[in-house]
């Protein structure tokens, strides 16, 4: 098939992260060209993108999650096709892309334009503008998969309470909102208490001091939750795992308080209890396409728009700090273009 072309700018805009002569990596705007995108069947022209936490990694300088450099960063973007070669798309197609190595291994989403494997791109759903598709994001697509993976353990909101840590965060907001409105009676878990309005809004029926999940706990707790959403980890999903009822199931998707999981073995073979991996990086397209269909019906546009607000491109940096340090509520839409 032969590429069908648009037009594309000469230079455009991107976040890049470099090595220095010491071997830090540098993060700056830097003006790129058509040349210097990374092999790709199909051209985007990018709208909007968004900051996650992953985001907040990577922008620190600090983070080992950049594998090649010079990178641009944003692991999330939403655009129109410019021009393609992939079978699947056309120029005019709007699209999406989360996850597959970008700001890792293949340049990413801060930048106006975008070049990929078609085999990574998802149709946004008509019902979505680019805006909401990126309000939603990696976070909120991650939200999803996790809700999917509970499901598909056969819980029901009928079996017990469901808890969502990181509450007020993006992947917990868009967590909770969804498993609200499928009738889960939802504990959040924030650091936050003044966010109480918030996550009740959201639909969150009860909200905990994270305190009382984040240090080192028993092997075994009383049952409080049939399943969970965790994006924390370390001794958050240890207590979590902990206080899970006999059968229950926890699907973790983060990391916001450490890669460690001190626990033992008592919740899986006293309780029965499952942990249930979310990879939002690499996850099938069947699951990922499921995903966002499920996120069409299931996620109440106007809570999305309630817990998101917007930036200019120009300020993406100075922002990707607040979520490191829990300042960021919600979700942030970066508009590229």
């Amino acid at each position: 098939m032969s590429a069908q072309k648009g037009p594309i700018m000469n230079n455009f805009k991107a976040i890049l992260i470099s090595k220095n002569a010491t071997g830090a990596d540098t993060v700056a705007y830097s003006t790129q060209s058509e040349a210097e995108l990374m092999d790709g069947d199909v051209t985007i022209r990018v709208s909007h993108s968004t900051i996650n936490y992953k985001d907040g990694l990577v922008l620190s300088g600090k983070s080992a999650v950049v594998r090649k450099h010079p990178m641009i960063g944003g692991i999330d973007f939403a655009g129109t096709v410019v021009s393609s070669s992939h079978s699947k798309f056309k120029a005019g197609d709007r699209v999406l892309q989360n996850g597959f190595g970008l700001s890792e291994t293949h340049y990413g989403g801060f930048s106006e334009i975008a070049r990929v494997n078609g085999d990574w791109l998802v149709k946004i759903p008509d019902e979505l503008s680019n805006y909401e598709a990126m309000a939603i994001g990696t976070a909120g697509y991650t939200a999803m998969l996790s809700v999917l993976a509970i499901e598909k353990h056969g819980l029901r909101p009928s079996d017990g309470s469901v808890i969502v840590t990181g509450a007020a965060g993006g992947v917990g907001s868009i967590a909770i909102a969804v498993l609200a409105k499928l009738g889960w009676h939802v504990i959040a878990s924030t650091g936050r208490l003044q966010e109480r309005e918030y996550l009740a809004n959201l639909g969150a029926a009860e909200v905990i001091d994270r305190a009382d999940l984040s240090a080192p706990g028993r092997p075994l707790g009383k049952e409080r939750w049939v399943a969970g959403v965790d994006s924390v980890g370390s001794h958050t999903l240890a207590n979590v795992l902990a206080m899970t009822k006999s059968g229950g199931a926890i699907a973790a998707c983060g990391l916001a308080q450490g890669m460690d999981l001190p626990t033992s073995v008592a919740p899986f073979i006293l309780r029965g209890v499952s942990l249930l991996g979310i990879d939002s990086v690499h996850c099938p397209m069947p699951r990922r396409e499921e995903a966002w269909r499920r996120l069409v019906s299931d996620l109440d546009l106007k809570k999305l728009h309630s817990m998101t607000t917007s930036i200019p491109f120009d300020r993406v940096i100075e922002t990707a700090s607040s979520i490191l340090r829990g300042e960021v509520r919600g979700r942030i839409v970066v508009n590229i273009a």
